[in-house]
């Protein structure tokens, strides 16, 4: 099997503290389970998380964004 490949990797974003952020990444196939990870810890949907994909687009979202989310 082919393996999956980033097409489009993460690109660093800015926000203001408070306020929210999203993270984009293209996969080179669609709809392949995507884990989310912060350093070694694995995100979970949640208040704060919410995971969105759409064929090849992987996307996290973060809210109410503080420095300890860098």
């Amino acid at each position: 099997e082919i393996p999956v490949l980033f097409k489009q990797e993460l690109q660093n974003e800015e926000a203001k503290e408070g306020k929210e952020v999203k993270l984009t990444c293209e996969l080179s196939k669609p709809d392949t389970p995507v884990k989310w990870m912060k350093g070694d810890t694995v995100l979970y949907a949640s208040e704060k998380y919410e995971f969105k994909q759409h064929g090849t687009v992987a996307e996290l979202i973060i809210r109410d964004v503080k420095s300890i989310d860098s």
